[in-house]
This record gives C-alpha cells, structure tokens and sequence, in this order.
C-alpha cells in the first residue's frame, strides 16, 4: 500500500514539476532578468542530469536485450538454440593465461597444448547495430607455442533428443579476426561406444558465416544417441584476435525427394 501511495505522490510531483517549468517557459518573454537569471541557471542544473540519463537510456536501450535468444532460423526448424555465453552476463567474465581444459561459463571450455599459455578469453558485451546476440567472446593469442587451439561447445539434451540420421544441423557464428586465419567447426555426436565425428570448413570471406552438417552421409546409430559437442579450431592462432560476436545451432529435418 505505502508503494501504491509513494508512486501516486511522485508522479503528483512530476507533472506539477512539469506544468512548473511549461508555466515559465511561456512567461519567459515578461519575466523579470533577476528572477529570469535564476530560472536560467536551475535549467541548466537541471538539463544536465536530463542529458545525462538520456545519453545513458539511449545507448542501454540500443544494446541487445540479456538472455535474447532470437535469430534467424531455417524453415521447418524444430530445435534452436544460443549458449549462455553469448546469451547471459557471467559471475567471471575473463581468464588470462589459459589453462586447457579450462571452462568459461559452464558449457564453453578451451584446449590446448601450449607448454606456455600466452592466451585470453573474456566475455564482451555487443554493442554495434547488427547483434542479436547480447554478448561476445574475446581470444586474445600471443606467442603460440602448441600444436592445436580450440574452443569446445556443449550441446544441451535437447539437441540430441530424438536425433535422426535425417536431420540436418546447422550452426551460425559472427567473427571477427584481426588477421586472417583458418576455422573449422566439427561436430561431435557420441553414441554407444563410438563418436561420429563431421568437419566443416567456416567460410570467413561471407558476410553470413554458417555450414550445415548433414547426418544422412553419417553412420550415427539413432537407438544409441547420448551427447553432442561442438568444436571450433583454430589453425595457426598465433599473434590474433578472434572475436566470436554470435554462435547459435538449430537442427531440422532435411528435405525429402
């Protein structure tokens, strides 16, 4: 109750605060210079924290919404979905010198086999006009002393979850690299005792960065589908910046002829 009545009393104030100021504005042209000078003067106290909670309401609101998980899908997708890492603010949001096997969130971890970590992997907010996604990852490479780099993504239940060898699997990403590199993507779906395993190249020179993974050309035993992962490895990383604006999967059946 005492809630209802200070809001009632407050939004009293401001529209009184209003008609205060609409009131001066229009007697402006008669009003006294003393008393003109000191309307003038709590104005401008007044315009600068208007400005300044509008800079700031302005660009808040301009940035993706925390926990969007909206983006283009396919026609006749049956199950999307965007990791946590590019979708919620995380409790630690940067690592320097990475260990392998280290995990940034609870599904994203990174390996390596550096003898000497010179990397770092930070979380960032999205800002430009084009993201859906609310945040990014950050890879910072220095000298790279090992022989393979990669950034491995969980796949919850659900992506496997009466998986077929009929579906197609498809995973979109936004990169940007300080200079060229090459990345492949390879899924991982265990089943049984054995894991299918099926590489793509991303295609870096596309404005749209995607590939499909295509279960029919596999061997995967439907009756025995356990777990999926995601893979993306990096080929000579050294001395780079990888920024990984947006990675989302979907999965839907394929065509039939």
């Amino acid at each position: 109750m005492s809630e209802g009545k200070g809001s009632i009393l407050q939004r009293g104030f401001q529209k009184a605060l209003a008609r205060y100021w609409a009131r001066n504005a229009r007697k402006a042209a008669k009003t006294d210079l003393s008393t003109l000078r000191a309307q003038r003067n709590r104005a401008y106290r007044l315009r600068q924290h208007l400005n300044t909670l509008i800079s700031i309401a302005e660009n808040r609101l301009a940035l993706p919404m925390i926990g969007s998980n909206a983006f283009p899908l396919p026609h006749g997708t049956e199950w999307s979905w965007r990791p946590a890492l590019w979708r919620e603010p995380l409790p630690k949001t940067g690592i320097s010198s990475v260990q392998s096997k280290e995990m940034l969130g609870e599904q994203v971890t990174l390996f390596h086999d550096c003898q000497v970590s010179e990397l770092t992997l930070r979380q960032i907010r999205n800002s430009r006009s084009a993201d859906l996604a609310p945040f990014g990852v950050r890879m910072d490479v220095f000298r790279f002393d090992g022989s393979f780099l990669s950034l491995v993504v969980d796949l919850p239940f659900d992506a496997v979850d009466g998986l077929k060898r009929n579906h197609l699997i498809r995973v979109d990403t936004i990169i940007e690299v300080e200079k060229p590199l090459e990345i492949f993507a390879r899924l991982n779906i265990k089943h049984g005792p054995n894991t299918e395993q099926i590489v793509r190249e991303l295609p870096l020179d596309r404005e749209e960065i995607n590939v499909e993974f295509d279960l029919a050309y596999s061997k995967l035993n439907e009756k025995r589908v356990e777990k999926a992962w995601l893979d993306l490895i990096f080929e000579g990383p050294e001395m780079n910046q990888v920024t990984l604006r947006d990675v989302t999967l979907s999965r839907r059946p394929r065509a039939e002829f």
